[in-house]
């Protein structure tokens, strides 16, 4: 017999050794409105068909945890390259990253022509006859010399390239009805678990459209994200360009030899797109008088960094820039709003004395000279130390903070005067053609790697305080985003290459009975598909800088 503690009813039960999760679900006394996903077993995400040998602490899941998230829309990319698969033998179909509260998703024929929409609602139809018929998801654990001469087989070159690169002895795929895909963490037990979903035409693709995260009964309502779709189709197009589609092409690439290239490649991408921000600033600056700078992104998205190296390229223009951070406008922390827990809430738009900063800005743009002030965030009181700025004739006043596209913190000010940035990390780089990565899995590693560094939070505190950072965005910063001038990419094409070296040894000191490893693991499952790249070659003014140290801006 098998001792089981479940968190959700605090119930210890005894089962027989070799039972699933599945199966025990019910002896335990806990009301859950919504179906039952997945657990944590001791902290690390299992799925329902996980077997019980040893006693466990178990958590179950369902769709409003990350987690739960998580294998619900693995479980449905799945469905929808089987159902792909089906309905046109031999196409490929990529999965790119969530959009527009979906997946961006693009299935090409054989002769590489794009799907139509007839064929699309074919594929919908599919779908919905296997989830009818509640088709079971197999996991197969094997050689991986065994997978991977199933999948060269298939024709899966992405999956295989992974495989090669990845080291491992043993590799696992799932099977839904006969056919084999790789996915690199749990599924649902079967298709019939996948009740809320919707595949439409998009932008020359398809868009999958998954439940809403607080009514997971009905599906997330669509945002238009017209601008962020053309980021990510660009970054697709140079990394077709360069031959680096996935994750597997870019460890090929570095065990070549090749890492240093790529690295200079990426700098040289995010360095040209620099540079031609800062020309157009300089156009609607001459043009239409445009003197601020407005420039916003989501926590670790690199805001700071290129802040400052867009100061340069201003200056080779011939601009005077001066810039301060929202961060300055801080109210004494006594006065911060707080969390429903009584935490403070420093992602709060009140957190920013937010009149105080707009009428020093209106000063400043009718010439005048302003004290500004410093935040001191060892005391928590903003503070005058005699900083004093001011706007002379080619002079050009940058404002750097997550608020800084909020429209209250500038509504005094005319639209025409403003130039407006939004920063975020739009990973471009897939596992492999069905398996995208979450942008925001890219700026919780920056975000880990630059806490521990600076002595600021261990990798606990940092993962724990992740989803409050999260839920801000979504309500203060990411409302604002379609509406900036430009969108800026900071994703690095072998970041994840690069932070591994530096992040998977301080996942590692997150102990496996703290809740935060579930993350922790998670995270290391990720860094461990990349080749790992030394940072040796990464120059001092790259924006990865800013994260793993070593960095002169």
């Amino acid at each position: 017999m098998v001792k089981v503690f479940c968190k959700n009813s605090g119930e210890t039960l005894n089962f027989q050794e070799g039972s699933l999760l599945i199966d025990i679900l019910d002896k335990f006394k806990f009301e859950h409105k919504l179906p039952i996903l997945a657990a944590k077993v001791n902290n690390v995400v299992e799925g329902l068909k996980f077997r019980l040998y040893t006693n466990k602490d178990i958590q179950f899941l369902d769709y409003t945890s990350y987690a739960g998230r998580s294998v619900y829309c693995r479980s449905l990319c799945f469905l929808l390259t089987k159902a792909a698969g089906d309905v046109c033998p031999g196409c490929r179909i990529t999965v790119r990253r969530p959009i527009s509260k979906g997946y961006f998703c693009e299935v090409f024929a054989p002769d590489g022509s794009v799907m139509d929409e007839a064929c699309i609602g074919r594929i919908k139809s599919r779908m919905r006859e296997l989830v009818e018929r509640d088709e079971m998801f197999h996991r197969h654990e094997v050689h991986t010399e065994e997978a991977i001469e199933l999948f060269r087989s298939l024709g899966f070159d992405d999956k295989v390239k992974l495989l090669e690169t990845e080291g491992n002895v043993y590799s696992s795929y799932y099977t839904l009805d006969g056919t084999p895909d790789m996915y690199y963490d749990v599924m649902l037990p079967s298709v019939g678990y996948l009740k809320v979903w919707e595949l439409e035409p998009f932008n020359g693709g398809m868009l999958l459209r998954v439940p809403d995260r607080h009514q997971p009964d009905r599906l997330a309502p669509f945002i238009s994200q017209p601008k962020t779709l053309e980021v990510m189709k660009e970054n697709v197009r140079w990394n077709n360009i360069m031959g680096l589609r996935t994750v597997g092409d870019v460890n090929v690439a570095c065990r070549n030899g090749h890492a240093t290239d790529l690295i200079q490649v990426a700098e040289a991408l995010q360095e040209k797109k620099i540079v031609q921000i800062a020309e157009e600033i300089e156009k609607r600056f001459r043009e239409d008088g445009a003197r601020l700078v407005l420039i916003t992104g989501p926590s670790s998205s690199g805001k700071t960094t290129v802040c400052k190296r867009l100061s340069i390229q201003l200056k080779a223009c011939g601009l005077k820039p001066v810039s301060f951070s929202t961060d300055d406008y801080f109210v004494n922390r006594v006065d911060t709003p707080l969390l429903p827990d009584g935490n403070y809430d420093f992602d709060n738009f009140d957190t920013v004395d937010h009149d105080a900063l707009q009428a020093d800005v209106l000063k400043l743009l009718e010439g005048k000279e302003v004290e500004i002030p410093e935040y001191n965030f060892v005391t928590g009181i903003r503070e005058y130390n005699g900083k004093k700025l001011s706007l002379g004739k080619d002079s050009i006043l940058l404002i750097e903070g997550i608020h800084a596209l909020n429209p209250k913190l500038t509504d005094k000010v005319d639209d025409l005067l403003k130039y407006k940035i939004f920063i975020n990390a739009i990973t471009s780089i897939s596992l492999d053609d069905h398996n995208s990565i979450a942008t925001s899995d890219n700026r919780l590693l920056r975000r880990i790697v630059r806490d521990y560094n600076n002595g600021s939070f261990t990798a606990c505190q940092t993962i724990s305080n992740w989803p409050n950072v999260r839920r801000s965005e979504v309500k203060w910063i990411y409302p604002f985003q379609e509406s900036a001038d430009v969108l800026f990419n900071s994703a690095y094409l072998v970041e994840f290459a690069v932070l591994r070296s530096h992040a998977q040894a301080i996942l590692e000191t997150v102990p496996k009975n703290r809740t935060e490893y579930s993350e922790a693991n998670r995270l290391m499952k990720i860094l461990q598909h990349f080749t790992p790249v030394s940072d040796k070659d990464v120059p001092a003014t790259s924006l990865i800088r800013g994260f793993i140290g070593g960095g002169s801006l």
